[in-house]
């Protein structure tokens, strides 16, 4: 997830061929629908908004979350930016497992244990893939990396909230994932108004 704000004031993380040069900056795309769907489902996990209304994800998940995110780590790899395409396209396929998950239920034969100790290998899975992205991340920019920091800390509290069966755990995750979504869109941001001013307007903190 590098930002268009990396591009003016700091080398890239990866060269980007001449052919992507004259792509816009898929970031502002990926990075707002990242945001955006962790916003809501950390508004749910969290308490803030209730979890009777979880469902309202569902649509962002598969659509802005999902497929944008994931076109978005298309024109990364056409950029020639590793760290992007991956992230990008890593976190919409998220999102689309997140959305199956949710919209095709376990079996009645599966105990409420098991299908804790289910989601929360998922869970782990990503907090594990989030751990190596976030060492990658400290070559990118203080936005990014404290994007990748917290949601690192996000993943594991509701790792732990799946597998302990703790609403305290899976709200603290929440609360954490509103902090992670609102770093998002300030990189999202950041991109958009960088670019479009042609110059730095929101720092990203290059490294």
């Amino acid at each position: 997830m590098t930002t268009q704000a990396t591009r003016h004031d700091a080398p890239p993380t990866t060269p980007a061929p001449a052919t992507g040069a004259g792509f816009a900056d898929p970031a502002a795309l990926g990075l707002a629908g990242f945001a955006t769907t962790t916003f809501v489902l950390s508004a749910a996990n969290s308490h803030v908004m209730p979890v009777s209304v979880t469902g309202v994800v569902l649509g962002l998940a598969f659509f802005y979350g999902g497929i944008a995110q994931l076109l978005a780590g298309m024109w990364e790899f056409a950029k020639g930016n590793t760290f992007g395409a991956l992230a990008f396209t890593s976190y919409g396929a998220f999102w689309l497992s997140l959305w199956y998950l949710e919209t095709h239920p376990f079996p009645a034969t599966v105990s409420a244990h098991d299908a804790n100790m289910g989601v929360g290998t998922f869970l782990l899975v990503w907090t594990i893939f989030t751990a190596y992205m976030l060492i990658a991340a400290l070559k990118t920019n203080g936005v990014v990396m404290a994007v990748f920091a917290v949601l690192f800390l996000t993943f594991i509290a509701l790792t732990i909230g799946k597998y302990a069966q703790s609403t305290g755990w899976t709200k603290l995750g929440g609360w954490l994932g509103l902090v992670t979504a609102v770093l998002a869109w300030y990189g999202s941001a950041a991109i958009v108004a960088n670019s479009t001013f042609k110059r730095v307007v929101l720092p990203t903190f290059p490294r």
